[in-house]
């Protein structure tokens, strides 16, 4: 049968008055109805209803599972707009008149504020100047197709920075027309499209000054994204976060990708160590590495040198499964040049080597460390971190020092840098006993107010003792507060946790700087802290 030149193409992208945003990938009848049907994978698997089967019969196929369904074609359904369009209804509008003063509604009020602006005309004359435009952000409006070929050249050639994020774009051809007329383009969000993989080739020079890209959310595989990053010869940042990614396989190499020195895979399904670090073996520029929120289970032995990772300065690993000290140790190996490292919730920080001062090992471990989970390392903290590394090494590895090296990497290199501890003697806390500190932590049920008074003793909830450097910051003091208290990570929010110093004449002196010591705050040996931990809805 023939189709209505009316109707959608496979792989068109489509918008709903509800605002559900899908694919086409199927046009045309389906068994037991009568008339027409648009397969649809929706960008919201919740819309769908399957994976285009209907009653035994495949008639599309969906990336996500049980993201598609049937609907009716309708004049109410958005095939999207044009680039220039786009651009025309977001940032041009039309006069309103002689008149210098209007009175407009505040869109944060809910439609309860009104003001008197004056001279708007003339704001709205420089806005619609299109072409010194050098940042836009069409974020959300319905870009489908490009323009005439010169048009979006003479009208915005100095764009530096597009925003083209959840649109209704289907091809990096349509992406290719848009940036080729762009010239001097060279910051391009994607996120939250869904891009059909590129093609081998494009038209001529479509990014030549593109050094960011991100495409969060867009399901673009490694080997897609290496695909058109060869069409980037000055790309150096890119974001493939939210992606589904849980393998970096078939990568198609390129001299793009030695010149790459930043990649964010954030909250992607990464778990191998070894093939993540293979496969960003050409990324020979990299420096920054962020695999927050994957599930990084071993940092395994380095087996050959160099790194392939040997460059890189700065390091995410927060909300992965890491729970080896072990894990630590190799992670030097592999980044001997690491200055910056996330490491926060890790199994590792609960396991019973770690679990006492996590923090002061890690900072022993990684030499040339610098900020540790977003807080900036003193010189001081280090050589407090080291000491007390050297301890616990002497007091739970005995024996020669080719046995500790085994599994204490930095064992000769800290007893060179500070002296061997004095074995005879050291107990757990060893020599670093001068600034360790015990302080009881009380918490209470209601607010203290400003003086500790009896009557207080009534609203007490528990109290903890605690072990902690003088030297911590109080950031990470009030952290460790609150886990030992057993508060739930709703309660981690700075502004919902108040802490106290319970003074000599019984004053409550409140804590707020995060970024200093203990030492500095007069926290000492046998101090009371007094924590409110205020309820949250």
């Amino acid at each position: 049968m023939h189709l209505r030149q009316d109707l959608p193409v496979i792989g068109a992208r489509i918008s709903l008055p509800s605002g559900h945003v899908g694919t086409v990938k199927f046009v045309g009848p389906v068994d037991g109805t009568t008339g027409l049907w648009l397969g649809v994978e929706w960008d919201d698997p919740s819309r769908g209803k399957h994976d285009g089967i209907k009653d035994g019969k495949r008639y599309f196929e969906c990336r996500i599972p049980n993201s598609g369904s049937f609907i009716r074609p309708s004049p109410s359904i958005s095939y999207g707009c044009s680039f220039l369009q786009a651009l025309n209804d977001k940032y041009v509008e039309a006069a309103h008149g002689d008149g210098s003063r209007e009175t407009i509604i505040l869109g944060s009020s809910n439609g309860t504020i009104e003001v008197e602006a004056v001279d708007l005309d003339k704001i709205r004359g420089k806005l619609a100047n299109l072409e010194r435009l050098r940042e836009v952000s069409l974020d959300g409006e319905k870009v489908s197709i490009g323009s005439e070929p010169g048009r979006i050249l003479s009208i915005c050639p100095i764009i530096r920075g597009l925003d083209l994020s959840a649109t209704l774009l289907s091809n990096w051809d349509v992406v290719a027309m848009i940036t080729a007329e762009l010239p001097r383009l060279e910051r391009l969000a994607l996120n939250r499209n869904r891009l059909q993989p590129p093609p081998y080739q494009l038209r001529a020079s479509p990014f030549p000054r593109l050094s960011e890209i991100q495409l969060n959310g867009t399901w673009t595989s490694w080997e897609e994204f290496t695909s058109i990053a060869s069409f980037m010869p000055q790309l150096r940042t890119a974001e493939l976060g939210y992606n589904g990614l849980r393998s970096l396989s078939n990568a198609k190499i390129s001299a793009v990708l030695a010149r790459i020195e930043v990649l964010n895979f954030d909250s992607n399904e990464l778990g191998n160590w070894r093939d993540i670090s293979e496969a960003l073996e050409p990324c020979t520029s990299l420096q920054q590495l962020i695999l927050s929120s994957n599930s990084v289970e071993e940092i395994y032995p380095l087996e050959s040198y160099p790194s392939p990772l040997r460059s890189l300065k700065v390091l995410s690993l927060s909300s992965n499964k890491l729970r080896n000290s072990s894990d630590i140790d190799r992670l030097y190996e592999w980044c001997p040049q690491l200055e910056t490292l996330r490491l926060a919730n890790n199994p590792l920080t609960d396991a019973s080597d770690l679990s006492r001062n996590a923090r002061q090992q890690v900072i022993a471990k990684i030499p040339p460390l610098r900020v540790l989970d977003a807080t900036a390392i003193s010189a001081r903290e280090r050589s407090d971190s080291e000491l007390y590394y050297l301890s616990l090494v002497a007091k739970t590895v005995p024996g020669r020092d080719e046995d500790r090296i085994k599994d204490h990497p930095q064992w000769i290199r800290l007893c060179t840098k500070h002296g061997r501890p004095d074995e005879s003697t050291v107990d757990y806390d060893g020599r670093l006993s001068k600034y360790l500190i015990d302080v009881k932590v009380h918490r209470w049920a209601e607010h203290p107010g400003s003086h500790f008074t009896p009557e207080l003793e009534e609203g007490l909830i528990s109290s903890v003792s605690l072990r902690v450097l003088s030297t911590m910051k109080f950031g990470l003091f009030r952290l460790k507060v609150i886990k030992a208290l057993g508060a739930g990570k709703g309660h981690r929010n700075r502004g919902a946790t108040h802490v106290w110093l319970r003074m000599r004449d019984d004053t409550l002196a409140p804590l707020e700087n995060d970024d200093q010591e203990l030492g500095w705050w007069g926290i000492e040996n046998g101090s009371h802290i007094v924590v409110y931990i205020a309820h949250q809805n």
